[in-house]
């Protein structure tokens, strides 16, 4: 289900929808109230370490328990997108990330509890010290890092992030 299709009475004044079809954006007939649905914004950090191998998570959760995922998530309000997923990184893996770069963006979809989202997923690219070690926090199972080239795809997650490990296997795989 797609989020106005669980629109079913207008969220100011409680008024029925006029139609069975869910409109995007969302015009309430009573009171005119409009009401967007444009992607929420994600973010996801490819994190290397001096030897070029990147970090890669093991999802603890639905979507796609058990695949493999890079430290990220929903941007918060207030927050920008560094902003935000300097905070995942901390928040899943504990780490501080140095160089964050943006690398790309691609659209995804995330389905929670039944409503499939449209998402707006900006990756960055980041550098961790040898120094720091990361551990398995907040919605991660476990973790592991690869040489981007023995990364197997049909082990990634999400659409979004198969599209972004390729492009980011084209631009530095061969220099790192």
């Amino acid at each position: 289900m797609k989020p106005w299709e669980s629109f079913r009475f207008c969220p100011r004044c409680g008024a029925a929808a006029a139609t069975a079809e869910r409109l995007v954006p969302f015009r309430c007939v009573a009171c005119e109230f409009t009401l967007f649905f444009n992607p929420v914004v994600g973010v996801a950090g490819i994190i290397r370490r001096p030897d070029g191998a990147i970090l890669l998570l093991r999802r603890a959760k639905d979507p796609a328990k058990g695949k493999l995922g890079v430290p990220g998530g929903f941007v918060d309000f207030g927050e920008s997108a560094e902003d935000g997923l300097r905070r995942e990184a901390r928040e899943e893996v504990g780490l501080q990330l140095d160089a964050v770069e943006f690398f790309l963006s691609h659209p995804n979809q995330y389905t929670y509890r039944d409503v499939t989202y449209g998402v707006l997923d900006f990756y960055f690219t980041a550098r961790v010290e040898l120094t720091q070690s990361a551990q398995a926090l907040d919605e991660v199972e476990s973790f592991v890092w690869l040489q981007p080239a023995a990364i197997s795809s049909d082990e990634l997650a999400f659409p979004s992030l198969r599209h972004a490990i390729q492009r980011y296997c084209e631009r530095f795989a061969p220099s790192v």
